[in-house]
C-alpha cells in the first residue's frame, strides 16, 4: 500500500531529524517534542493501516 511506505519513510525522517537535534544540541525541548508527537501519531497511523491489511481469522 502507498500511503503505508509514505508514513514509513517519514516515520523514519522524523527519526532521524530527532536524532540529529538531540546530538547537535540545536533543538529546543519544545521542538523535539513536537517531532516526537509526530513520530508517535504517524505510528499510531501506520498500525492501523497495518491492521487492515491483514484479514481477522477466525480459528
Amino acid at each position: 500500500m502507498r500511503r503505508l511506505e509514505i508514513l514509513r519513510v517519514e516515520h523514519r525522517d522524523l527519526d532521524s531529524a530527532i536524532s540529529a537535534l538531540v546530538d547537535s544540541g540545536a533543538g529546543d525541548q519544545m521542538q523535539i517534542a513536537r517531532l516526537k508527537k509526530r513520530k508517535l501519531r504517524l505510528r499510531d497511523e501506520m498500525s492501523l493501516l497495518e491492521d487492515s491489511l491483514v484479514p481477522d481469522i477466525i480459528a
